[in-house]
């Protein structure tokens, strides 16, 4: 896929805000797209995928150390009253997001998990359940924890089943947000496993000739290894777009594609103000004419995956997004795949794949990209900057929770 398109499928881009000229636009942070990791020392072609992609960090942004920011996140939460351990897994994902360069799923999502734990529609502390259980799949109750406590001891349950039994499924109902879905399909893979996540999410998306939202944004992820630390890690949401990108577009006083979003009722709208307010998003797709239904067949699917097959609420039973008036008993699902079960080489055989797609002739300048380059992109930022860059409104966001908790702000390391 080549930058170009990464565009129309991009989530809510930090880079938008930032540098709308920006090369990174097109890849920071992506939906359709996502964790890809580069081989072949080799083939010159297979690296000019990164040739284009942003290498230096915005002029005025500050730079903090991973691990402060892990600190921080955790003194939060422990404040908010989830237990350290909690904490901790918490502040790994979200650290990871934006590392990898979904700023909208990091730091910028802290507030939310503080206010359901401080709030009560979270549980803080206790452990996931296992209800049912055969040799290679589970059906675990989340108790209402955090979503990357409950995502966390599923995905590793379903890599022990995988172990054993070849294939791990392990499908959860009670649980909350986790955070970018790959981490969970990187889990697996970290064992030599594929591994796949799926989550139903508030209701957004307006099914295909409906009059009202009834499913989730529901992202799938799906990652496996290459060789030589090169990976695969697909994770995509199923509406065209993320609420991100109609909000930017608001601020910026600018209509939207009318394939994005629609008005309440299900009236095609491109301003965003109509879109966000009483309205909601196209399935990946668009409207039925730009097959639009398969945008809606593949968040149905998810659905049935985590909410109906899990036992959890489900479409527009689920809580509104942002609402803290019930808990959200999110159904999410997890797989685990042993590929020494099947056709001899995978992983060298995958690679083959993924330097073909890389080496494929552009149709202009932008070279063909595999899923996530970007974020491989953005972690090598991360790592030359010795830290997370973040915009100054950030960093402001962050000393209101702190001040707001009593806990230490964010020691800043460096500017841009």
């Amino acid at each position: 896929m080549m930058i170009s398109s990464l565009c129309r499928f991009a989530n809510t881009s930090r880079a938008l805000v930032l540098q709308p000229n920006a090369v990174l636009l097109a890849v920071a942070e992506v939906s359709a797209t996502c964790v890809v990791q580069h081989r072949s020392p080799n083939c010159s072609q297979s690296r000019r995928h990164f040739h284009a992609l942003k290498t230096t960090a915005d002029h005025g942004d500050k730079i903090v150390e991973v691990q402060e920011v892990k600190r921080f996140m955790t003194d939060c939460m422990v404040k908010a009253g989830a237990t350290e351990s909690h904490a901790r897994q918490l502040a790994d994902v979200l650290a990871e997001g934006d590392i990898r360069g979904h700023y909208s799923h990091g730091l910028n999502r802290l507030d939310m998990y503080i206010r359901d734990v401080k709030e009560k529609v979270c549980k803080g502390e206790g452990e996931p359940t296992i209800l049912k259980e055969r040799a290679a799949s589970a059906w675990v109750d989340g108790n209402n924890l955090l979503g990357p406590v409950v995502g966390n001891f599923c995905m590793d349950l379903a890599v022990k089943k995988a172990k054993d039994a070849g294939v791990g499924w392990v499908v959860a109902k009670g649980s909350n947000h986790f955070g970018i879905a790959g981490w969970y399909s990187m889990r697996a893979m970290k064992q030599g496993l594929l591994g796949l996540a799926f989550t139903n999410t508030s209701p957004i998306m307006y099914p295909t000739r409906a009059s009202a939202p009834a499913i989730g944004t529901n992202p799938l992820t799906l990652a496996a290894n290459g060789v030589e630390g090169d990976s695969f890690v697909l994770d995509m949401a199923t509406t065209a777009v993320a609420v991100g990108k109609i909000e930017i577009a608001k601020r910026k006083d600018q209509k939207v594609p009318d394939s994005w979003g629609v008005a309440a009722g299900g009236r095609p709208s491109r301003e965003p103000a109509e879109i966000l307010e009483g309205g909601g998003l196209l399935p990946l797709g668009g409207y039925e004419v730009t097959a639009g239904y398969k945008g809606y067949g593949m968040g149905a699917l998810v659905e049935i995956f985590c909410g109906i097959l899990g036992g959890a609420h489900w479409g527009p039973h689920i809580r509104k997004w942002m609402s803290s008036t019930s808990d959200a008993d999110l159904g999410q699902c997890f797989i685990a795949i042993d590929p020494e079960g099947f056709a001899p080489n995978f992983h060298e055989r995958l690679q083959e794949f993924m330097d073909t797609m890389r080496n494929l002739k552009p149709i202009q300048h932008q070279p063909v990209l595999i899923a996530g380059d970007p974020e491989r992109n953005h972690t090598m930022l991360v790592d030359k900057c010795g830290g997370i860059p973040y915009h100054p409104n950030q960093i402001t966001f962050a000393d209101e929770i702190s001040e707001r908790l009593s806990v230490p702000r964010m020691k800043i390391k460096s500017s841009a």
